[in-house]
């Protein structure tokens, strides 16, 4: 199962500076635990201590937002993509 993510620019040094990665997983959690296993460290920069998303990281499948979704459990099938985004504060 080939799962196109879209990495954001301050995460690109933790993939080699690459855009976009293939994942495997059945829901976003493997999918994170898969990006753990190829790219050490991204589990800690997208998940707290007790291994929820962090609430300044936004995830999309399909240009769908996950918490309008199962969050975490949000099915993947092949061939879908995620987008990894930070949220953005200003004012």
């Amino acid at each position: 199962m080939a799962i196109k993510v879209r990495i954001p620019q301050p995460l690109q040094k933790l993939t080699k500076e690459k855009v976009e990665v293939e994942a495997k997983g059945r829901n976003i959690q493997e999918l994170i635990e898969d990006l753990e296993k190829r790219f050490p460290g991204i589990k800690m920069r997208l998940c707290d201590e007790k291994g929820k998303l962090r609430r300044f990281i936004n995830i999309y499948v399909n240009e769908e937002d996950i918490r309008f979704l199962k969050m975490e459990k949000t099915t993947l099938k092949d061939g879908d993509e995620v987008s990894i985004i930070p949220a953005i504060a200003g004012g």
